[in-house]
């Protein structure tokens, strides 16, 4: 975005942070966007496939909050819009290496009847075609000609029976709907389960998550929303000149970044024959990476600013950091600003003292104090490894762990490894554990495609993610007697990726409390030296649960993963 106009944006964005009152919630995360829903992105998942580990599912959610008994005008895909996923797989290009574009059609098939689904034929019948460039952008291939999207769910009679489509069952249209591409992806586009979980109600009730005052509820919960859905070879993804096998589990040459867009004409004129003409230019009206950036981090007088951002512009505009080196969650986690005004977040606390000496709280300096001292040789903190990215000044806590979790992934290097083996010291040597750095400075889902994939069905499968892993890698033998590069259960979940089971609410909050600090041995205030670090304010983060920690249905154990729509019909 040329520097003119990003600065007339966010002149007019600052006098709209004062005149214009509006609210955010999950999935209708910023005011403009939220009068949109056609082009409202709410998810994006990113994983190794569980049953086809030689693939990454990419999983691009659209329209909140879909009523399944959402007649006579049930939400689908919208037209006029260019729904997109990007990916980068080299950061010393910039832009999309890999980019997916998906254009939808709708028709009546029978213009005498009111209903959805009558007779064999669909009132408004959707189709797509999908495009792909390997070139930045510069050009394209149609991959997928006319697929089609199965209808909503609405009922038995529409689906089932003899007078509506006279499917086996609703599943059935799912399977026929994935189609193969030209080019090897697999491909499905449709209404599914909302795969997000949270108390909605609770979490912008100021905080109140888990409720207080009685019982907390998914805020999703029985609620569709429409799935983009690709599983593509990894082949596919890999940047040029990459090996064809890693060299290790945690092969930086394997890291890629996704995110995902809509963009909208700049013009749309309405008729007075109620007609709809669009022209103009393409213009991003949403974008999606890493899960609740625009939700509860970016503020709601600039959150429509954000989504008109490419996430290649993050690196240039770096106005909005401030909200990462200092979210302002951490000030309902620090009694020292109002954590006691939160009770909810009662077990949550930030490190304002740790190892005696490094104060991570609002608007602290964290490691800065460390700046220029030769015990940051050779470590990612070091201006001669990266440069000014993960010390950028005082007063920027937060800029060596929530910063790069959202913009440039964890790298290999220290202090980036597990405490275990460090004696003590957070900057020594450690236990490896996370490799999935791509430093473009961007707002991206990461993943590392060499990371082996937890099972579904194995026990020490947890939707914590990483910081389960971090756990095991801790305090578990089979892990913690050794230094050595081990693959831990749960290495593949988020941040490394996101798969659909992940509680990414819960992991988020915990991150803003510090437990990625203490991982790395940057432990709580109440550790004493010389005993154990697993203290009861480590304890206290680690136990803390939101009230809703799963999905609302089950998830498939094959491509698309996502649980069915839920259909019209199902009694509450």
């Amino acid at each position: 975005m040329p520097n003119n106009r990003r600065f007339r944006l966010l002149g007019a964005l600052l006098f709209a942070c004062w005149s214009h009152l509006a609210t955010a919630s999950s999935h209708r995360e910023a005011p403009l966007i939220a009068n949109d829903p056609l082009a409202d992105n709410t998810d994006l998942y990113a994983f190794r496939s569980p049953d086809n580990p030689n693939t990454i599912t990419i999983i691009a959610n659209y329209i909140p909050a879909e009523l399944p008994f959402g007649g006579p005008n049930y939400n689908t895909f919208g037209e006029n819009i260019r729904y997109e996923i990007h990916i980068d797989n080299d950061v010393t290009k910039f832009g999309d290496e890999i980019t997916y574009r998906f254009t939808f059609s709708r028709v009546n098939e029978d213009p005498t009847t009111f209903f959805n689904i009558r007779l064999g034929q669909r009132n408004l019948r959707t189709r797509y075609t999908c495009e792909r460039s390997i070139d930045g952008g510069k050009t394209w291939q149609i991959i997928v000609s006319n697929g089609d999207v199965p209808p909503p769910n609405i009922g038995p009679r529409s689906i089932q029976s003899g007078v509506g489509l006279g499917a086996f069952d609703y599943d059935e249209l799912i399977n026929q709907a994935i189609v193969t591409a030209t080019t090897g992806e697999k491909v499905f586009c449709g209404p599914a389960d909302d795969p997000f979980f949270v108390d909605l109600g609770g979490v912008f009730d100021l905080g109140n998550l888990p409720r207080q005052d009685g019982p907390s509820r998914d805020g999703l919960g029985r609620y569709n929303v429409h799935s983009i859905c690709l599983q593509i070879p990894i082949a596919t993804l890999l940047k040029s000149g990459a090996p064809a096998q890693p060299i290790s589990i945690l092969d930086p040459d394997y890291v890629i970044g996704v995110w995902a867009s809509a963009s909208r004409r700049a013009t749309r004129t309405l008729g007075n024959d109620g007609t709809l003409s669009e022209t103009g230019d393409w213009v991003q009206v949403s974008r999606l990476g890493m899960p609740l950036t625009n939700e509860v981090i970016i503020p709601t007088c600039f959150k429509d600013y954000w989504n008109s951002l490419t996430a290649y512009e993050d690196i240039f505009d770096k106005f909005l950091d401030q909200y990462f080196w200092n979210p302002e969650l951490a000030l309902y986690m620090d009694d020292r600003f109002f954590g006691t005004a939160v009770p909810a977040f009662g077990p949550l606390r930030i490190q304002t003292n740790s190892l005696g000496a490094f104060d991570f709280g609002y608007k602290k300096d964290g490691l800065f104090g460390l700046k220029g001292n030769p015990a940051l040789a050779g470590t990612a903190l070091d201006d001669a490894v990266f440069g000014s990215l993960l010390l950028p000044g005082p007063n920027s806590a937060r800029s060596v762990d929530l910063w790069p979790i959202f913009h440039t992934g964890v790298p290999n290097v220290r202090p980036y490894q597990l405490a275990t083996g460090k004696n003590g010291n957070p900057l020594a040597e450690g236990k490896p554990f996370i490799h999935n750095f791509l430093p473009n400075s961007a707002d991206m889902l990461r993943l590392n495609m060499a990371t082996p994939v937890t099972p579904r069905n194995d026990p020490a499968f947890s939707p914590l993610g990483i910081i389960q892993a971090a756990v095991l890698g801790l305090t578990d033998p089979t892990y913690n007697s050794s230094t050595d590069l081990q693959f831990i259960p749960n290495m593949d979940g988020f941040p490394n990726g996101r798969r659909l089971e992940d509680d990414v609410t819960l992991i988020e909050l915990q991150a803003v409390s510090g437990i990625a600090l203490a991982a790395i041995g940057l432990w709580y205030d109440d550790f004493v030296p010389g005993e154990s670090p697993v203290t009861q304010n480590l304890l206290n983060v680690l136990t803390y649960r939101t009230g809703v920690n799963q999905n609302d249905k089950p998830f498939k154990p094959a491509f698309p993963y996502i649980a069915s729509p839920w259909s019209g019909q199902e009694p509450d």
